[in-house]
């Protein structure tokens, strides 16, 4: 067996020698085995006097919105949920969270709710509530939740293409060998009929493996090991080649997908970000999606690969553990894998008569036009299998309203991916109701983002109402235990 060993000093890391791990045993053993990869044991912890040059588009709260002037709120859903786990490893690293890594709608696609299932033969379900706020007295919370169907991925024939950064930088534990380890989690859950290839690119690209079958297993899993890290990052022609091959193993009927892996600040063949992201465009047009996997600290560029998996229709997650890679690829496979709807856009329509004023918690990057909600040829967001998205507004309701009229209107539209047949789901909000389990944990991620924000709309936000709200629920699922074990790790962070 390889070994790692790092020796770390403020300036630099020296590589000492490299460890392999066994395709089935070893480091994580098999697939849902405890791994030493631990968000209470950081991976990669920062190093001092290193240049952090971490980018995210800048965010900028939605403010108050008369009803009266303007009803109708449209946006673009989505299922990232890479800010939630870049949160996770700043709190677990204790450094400081910044605003704009704050998305609301990615901290709450991280976990599932208990939304009504699609009904038989339905693409998807809306369901929606409006209970009071915890942290604005004036103010209640319109919840809206929409539910992906469950497809069964061993009925479905996959095509990927693995993307892999291994440039010099990828070489610490958080990177290259997180993403190792979870590409071939990935690969003991293919089918047989699926088939994998991988591409690599640093100071120039590499076909380390062109259409391998799923049933090989193994050898998949040992050209994955193999991989190494070093060189500068600019692999001309990464980005062409992986689509390239894509298209030579084109499943029809079937996935077909890129899956890039990088750390940050990446070039893979095409200069310019705006012809990257019109050629991946295009490519999604052909029925090959693209998904971004980012991986390490100091050097993310989330604005970048977000804006590429939008353009892939496709979704971005960040690896910051074994872990999590097992969550996104496995527990999750399809929702990561399979696109079940496409240009998927909603709407929140408030009636005037009962409503005074409404902000969206979160989408502020995602806001559509009237006219975007119209257009058929509107780019939008895609969903995966399974999955559970969800949206908040903070609404002020009005004195003396009519009690026999809907607070609000919701309505989703979306394309069937293989037929482009448009398709649209809608609900009325008419009744004030208690707070279930949902309602007071979805409260409680909002209300932690104010927080993390200081936003200036917090009102009475705690992180104690937070906590205690959240032990109130006697939390069964493991990534909801989690959170509450990350809040009461950030009390004492909140300066």
């Amino acid at each position: 067996m390889k070994k790692y060993v790092f020796l770390i000093s403020k300036i630099a890391l020296l590589a000492v020698s490299l460890i392999g791990y066994s395709c089935y045993s070893g480091f994580y053993g098999k697939a849902g085995s405890p791994s030493r990869y631990s968000p209470e044991s950081p991976l990669y912890p920062p190093l001092d006097g290193m240049e952090n040059t971490d980018e995210f588009d800048e965010i900028t709260e939605n403010d108050f919105i008369l009803a009266a002037e303007k009803p109708d709120s449209y946006f673009s859903l989505n299922i990232n949920t890479a800010s939630y786990a870049v949160i996770r490893r700043s709190i677990n690293n204790n450094t400081a969270i910044y605003k704009d890594q704050v998305l609301i709608e990615e901290m709450l696609n991280y976990f599932k709710f208990d939304y009504t299932v699609p009904a038989a033969g339905e693409t998807l379900s809306l369901s929606g509530s409006l209970t009071p706020c915890p942290w604005n007295e004036e103010a209640h919370l319109l919840s809206i939740g929409i539910k992906t169907e469950e497809v069964e991925m061993s009925n479905i024939d996959n095509n990927l293409v693995f993307l892999i950064d291994v440039s010099g930088s990828m070489f610490p534990s958080d990177r290259l060998p997180l993403v190792q380890e979870a590409f071939k989690l990935l690969a003991e859950n293919l089918n047989n009929n699926d088939r994998v290839s991988i591409v690599t690119y640093a100071s120039g690209v590499g076909i380390s493996l062109d259409g391998a079958m799923g049933y090989e297993k193994g050898k998949i899993c040992a050209v994955i090991e193999d991989l190494n890290a070093g060189g500068s990052t600019s692999g001309a022609g990464g980005i062409q080649k992986a689509y390239e091959i894509a298209a030579k193993y084109f499943k029809e009927n079937g996935n077909n997908r890129v899956i890039l892996a990088t750390d940050g600040d990446f070039n893979v063949g095409i200069s310019s970000q705006s012809d990257l992201e019109k050629f991946i465009s295009e490519k999604r047009a052909t029925g090959i999606y693209l998904t971004v996997l980012g991986v390490g600290m100091g050097n993310q560029k989330n604005n970048k690969m977000e804006t590429l998996a939008n353009c892939g229709n496709g979704n971005f997650a960040f690896l910051d553990s074994i872990n999590e890679a097992r969550k996104v690829l496995v527990e999750e496979a399809g929702g990561t894998l399979k696109t079940v709807a496409k240009d998927t856009k909603a709407m929140v329509s408030f009636n005037p008569d009962n409503v005074e004023k409404y902000r969206q918690l979160g989408y502020e990057n995602r806001q559509l036009s009237a006219e975007d909600w119209e257009d058929e040829n509107k780019d939008a967001g895609e969903l995966g299998a399974g999955r559970c998205i969800t949206a908040v507004y903070e609404v002020i309701l009005k004195d003396g309203g009519s009690a026999s009229s809907p607070f609000a209107w919701a309505a989703v539209r979306f394309k069937d991916p293989e037929t482009e047949a448009s398709r649209e789901i809608s609900i009325d909000i008419s009744v004030l109701s208690i707070p279930d389990n949902d309602v007071k944990f979805i409260s409680a991620v909002v209300e932690s983002a104010l927080i993390m924000r200081n936003s200036p709309y917090k009102a009475g936000a705690s992180i104690n109402s937070v906590i205690t709200r959240l032990e109130s629920l006697g939390l069964k699922d493991e990534y909801k235990l989690e959170f509450l074990d990350l809040m009461k790790k950030y009390k004492p962070q909140i300066k």
